[in-house]
């Protein structure tokens, strides 16, 4: 046991162990520990106000203003306040084949993209130019991806909507309402 003492204290000796310095870092990381949990809070605080500003606009303002059979108002410093439609949609998790074959059958599929992507070694930049046409033939493994950009889904929406198509709502995660536009 005492050569391991011994050995403690030879290492401790190299080591040369300054308590200020520790002490310095252990201030530091508290500090940025705190500043870790109040930034987690101001995030929860914007969280909740985005929430509230949200109900606000478009809910409350705008049901205030029908009620009076107004779409805007102007208060006493100018800012003004009016009502406008706003559309929005999503393509959920898991059901995406089904949102696309929808979009398809319609004749709205110019709005998918689709993303081939495939990895190449080294040298192969040969290859990799001749890909669409090869994969198949070569047994490369490649993925494809399609996608909709939200704010194009959005369009979409807006579009079909006032040339009066009908849109599926419920298989977009769309919505279509109103908001109060505050203009200073």
């Amino acid at each position: 046991m005492g050569t391991l003492d011994a050995q403690f204290e030879k290492d401790a000796e190299v080591l040369n162990v300054d308590d200020s310095g520790i002490k310095g870092i252990s201030d530091l990381s508290k500090k940025a520990k705190s500043l870790s949990q109040e930034l987690s809070d101001l995030e929860d605080i914007v969280k909740e106000k985005k929430k509230e500003y949200r109900k606000l606009t478009e809910e409350i303002i705008p049901e205030a203003l029908a009620e009076l059979g107004m779409s805007s108002f102007t208060m006493n410093d100018g800012s003004r306040i009016e009502v406008k439609r706003f559309y929005s949609a999503s393509i959920p998790k898991g059901r995406e084949a089904e949102c696309f074959e929808y979009l398809r059958q319609r004749g709205l599929d110019d709005i998918i993209k689709n993303q081939v992507s495939v990895g190449f070694g080294r040298g192969e930049d040969e290859l990799a130019g001749r890909l669409k046409s090869v994969l198949s033939e070569q047994n490369f493994m490649f993925v494809e991806k399609q996608s909709v950009h939200p704010k194009t889904l959005e369009a979409t929406l807006r579009e079909q909507v006032e040339l009066g198509n009908e849109f599926d709502l419920q298989l977009f995660n769309g919505f279509i309402g109103q908001r109060a536009v505050i203009k200073t």
